[in-house]
């Protein structure tokens, strides 16, 4: 009996980057299909399942259209025909009335039966909140004030970069070096004059998360990090808050509604994080350009919809998207009676660290006990006395093409485990990656195999360009 396993993108490099891959098995159970892809793939293994045989709690098995979690788990019985994925974590108003201005800008609206004036009043009358003003946030912006939007907030704190512009179409060449939000609230101001936008330049925490969103009615979340990811989803859980989720990744994307009208939350999908490094961001593996437009304006539209009240949710579903092979797939999510946040008797309920709880060290720029850390200057000041050094680069190959420190080695960051025999322990190992975030996990795992003098080069590559060479490309 054969049987088609999907892999998502961030592990197709280790199935020769197949969107899919058939085998064979005897037995015809979930297990026995993983098992006969990890012979055929084995690196996916460690990816897949913990030090303990378990299947990592980060990673979800969907049998067709439904979660293998609330079935009989991985001993689900598969037939002849049926497919297997692996999915792994890569909203009122007083009444208002329309007067005409309004109903000559929002007339397309007003005829239809779904939205017609109430509809639209609804609109003007209601809030919004976005959590970043980046790939997912440009789109989603823009389309929420064009539709009519009473309100909306904005958090963020970023300014606009020449790589934005490939993606984050909120922006012009003439807004670079300015603050996000101060562009923003310009574009959207003339996009829609009676927009009411409130900004907030300013990191989301758990310190003032709850404060902030308590003030909206429905949040959009574009972020792009884990520790923001469930910072968002627990505190629209203890607002009471629907959350409206996108992520991208190269040419993959998700979209869902959690927290709405007693459906399942983020952690029903993730109840954990992956570990640091394992899922890379779009600044490490890249996205394609017009992908965020088609996640955010999904997201403005599922937005649109929970506040007129109309059409059929993305709750409790979870919307898969291939640009490559322009796949359009819809997976079932369920709440899990047990999800320490949602259930009927949460471990949760208050924020916590969630830099703490999704495992990432923040990087000092002095050495520590733990991760020794070099700055550019100072390890240029190094190769140019003649230290015999071990530069490591951790990037993906095809960053290499863009830039390197000359002299490096190269093993890109998900290789390191298996080619640790290639490595002096000896000898002084400085890794890099673009930012220092990679290099820092890859130090830090070293540096607990046994590699005593190693250290994580400070900012990577654009400190590199910023601060000894100002010839090297930023990417």
């Amino acid at each position: 009996m054969n049987v088609d396993i999907r892999i998502p993108s961030p592990l197709r490099r280790y199935t020769d980057n197949q969107a899919a891959v058939s085998v064979s098995i005897n037995e015809p159970s979930v297990s026995s299909a993983l098992q006969s892809l990890l012979k055929k793939h084995e690196e996916l293994g460690r990816h897949l399942y913990d030090e303990d045989g378990k299947l990592r709690s980060f990673v979800n098995i969907y049998l067709n259209d439904e979660d293998v979690r609330f079935g009989d788990g991985l001993d689900s019985k598969l037939n002849e025909g049926d497919e297997l994925s692996i999915i792994p974590a890569i909203a009122g108003g007083v009444p208002v009335t329309l007067d005409n201005w309004e109903i000559k800008r929002y007339s397309r609206h007003l005829i239809m039966p779904e939205v017609n004036i109430d509809g639209q009043q609804k609109l003007k009358a209601s809030s919004v909140l976005l959590i970043g003003a980046g790939g997912l946030g440009s789109p989603s912006s823009l389309y929420l004030a064009a539709a009519g939007i009473g309100r909306m907030g904005i958090v963020d704190f970023d300014v606009v970069e020449d790589s934005n512009l490939q993606r984050q179409v909120l922006y012009g060449t003439s807004d670079i070096g300015t603050p996000k939000l101060e562009a923003a609230e310009k574009r959207l101001k003339d996009l829609n004059p009676r927009l009411n936008v409130e900004l907030y330049q300013e990191r989301l925490s758990s310190e003032n998360a709850r404060e902030i969103i308590s003030k909206y009615d429905v949040v959009v979340d574009g972020t792009d990090n884990f520790p923001t990811r469930y910072l968002v989803n627990d505190a629209c859980v203890l607002e009471g808050k629907p959350n409206v989720y996108g992520s991208i990744f190269r040419f993959d994307g998700q979209v869902s509604v959690f927290n709405h009208e007693g459906g399942p939350c983020y952690r029903c999908l993730y109840s954990e994080p992956p570990p640091p490094g394992l899922v890379p961001s779009c600044a490490e593996g890249g996205v394609l350009g017009v992908l965020p437009g088609i996640v955010g304006t999904i997201q403005a539209t599922e937005a649109i919809k929970l506040i007129v009240g109309i059409g059929e949710s993305l709750s409790g579903k979870l919307l898969l998207i291939d640009a490559l092979s322009m796949d359009f797939r819809k997976l079932n999510i369920k709440k899990n009676p047990d999800c320490k946040l949602c259930s009927d008797n949460p471990e949760l309920t208050e924020l916590i660290d969630y830099e703490d709880f999704c495992g990432v060290a923040p990087q000092a720029e002095e050495d520590s006990d733990e991760i020794r850390q070099i700055t550019p200057v100072e390890l240029k000041a190094r190769m140019d006395e003649g230290d015999n050094l071990v530069l490591l680069d951790i990037r993906e190959e095809i960053e290499t093409r863009i830039c390197q420190i000359e002299g490096s080695v190269h093993i890109p960051m998900q290789e390191i485990p298996s080619r640790l025999s290639e490595l002096d322990m000896h000898s002084d190992l400085i890794i890099y990656c673009k930012s220092g975030e990679r290099s820092y996990a890859v130090t830090d795992f070293l540096k607990k195999s046994g590699f005593s003098r190693v250290a994580n080069l400070y900012g990577g590559t654009l400190a590199w360009s910023e601060t000894v060479d100002p010839s090297m490309p930023k990417y």
